[in-house]
């Protein structure tokens, strides 16, 4: 195991092609800002996969649970995600969802984590016999839609529920249904994708404009670092109209994480 933590440094293939997250701009990007973290191949990669779910499968029972899954990205295509690599860091149950409040139970992990990047941990390697000072960096989270907004902290409901778009935000409310509907996603393909020019399988016209960009960490940050978050189900808090952001996520405690492109993936 100890040597397989390695590979994305020694057994890798680099042919240019994206086989593996260490083929990425993020990771390159990483390695790039912090030297130090880049000259010890086996510091850790992780990713945090949260989901809510139901353990018994019945939605009229209102248990549930959410277990918290740290992946480890150091490891080859074919072992990264085997079970037994995978490192359960939390599960949080209840009759509720946590949803905003996720930030509480993520705390102690969040601790964790600044600790494994500002000073490290004294780790025994068995392949090469030694110990050395292990650190480790989240990578990214990886979440379904509505968790999504449970760790970024913007609302993904409503008429502004693109995170990149923001007010952009391309919907259409249906008279009847009462629903809200998104459209407009071709501006997002290359500005001469064949799709553009369709018609009548889209809305009956051509799309001709160009996607937002999606923002930085440190334009996440402004957005949301005078946000007055409170936490806790019996308190009454004020919804703000002219803010889409409903908290800062508890993520921004972490150094790095205003410097990473790629913060959430959507699963």
């Amino acid at each position: 195991d100890a040597k397989d933590f390695t590979w994305h440094a020694n057994g890798r293939n680099c042919d240019g092609m994206l086989h593996h997250p260490a083929d990425s701009s993020q990771w390159k990007k990483i390695n790039h800002l912090y030297l130090d973290f880049k000259k010890e191949a086996r510091n850790l990669r992780l990713a945090l996969a949260t989901n809510e779910m139901n353990p018994f499968g019945s939605l009229s029972n209102q248990n549930s649970s959410c277990p918290a899954l740290l992946v480890i990205y150091n490891l080859p295509p074919w072992l990264c995600m085997k079970r037994k690599y995978i490192m359960l860091s939390m599960m949080i149950t209840g009759p509720r969802q946590p949803r905003n409040h996720i930030d509480v139970y993520f705390s102690p992990l969040i601790e964790d984590l600044t600790k494994l990047w500002d000073e490290g941990v004294v780790v025994y390697d068995g392949y090469q016999n030694e110990t050395f000072q292990l650190c480790a960096v989240l990578f990214c989270t990886i979440n379904d839609f509505p968790a999504y907004e449970n760790l970024s902290g913007y609302n993904v409901k409503g008429h502004c529920a693109c995170p990149i778009c923001e007010e952009d935000t391309s919907y259409i409310q249906l008279k009847h249904g009462r629903k809200t509907v998104y459209t407009r996603h071709r501006c997002f393909l290359k500005p001469h994708h064949p799709y553009r020019r369709l018609k009548k399988a889209f809305n009956g016209s051509q799309e001709h404009e160009t996607a937002s960009i999606p923002l930085t960490g440190d334009q996440v940050f402004q957005r949301v670092q005078h946000l007055n978050t409170i936490f806790g189900k019996t308190q009454k808090k004020e919804k703000s109209k002219t803010c889409i952001w409903k908290k800062r996520s508890i993520l921004f405690d972490l150094p790095y994480w205003f410097d990473l492109d790629v913060r959430h993936c959507i699963d």
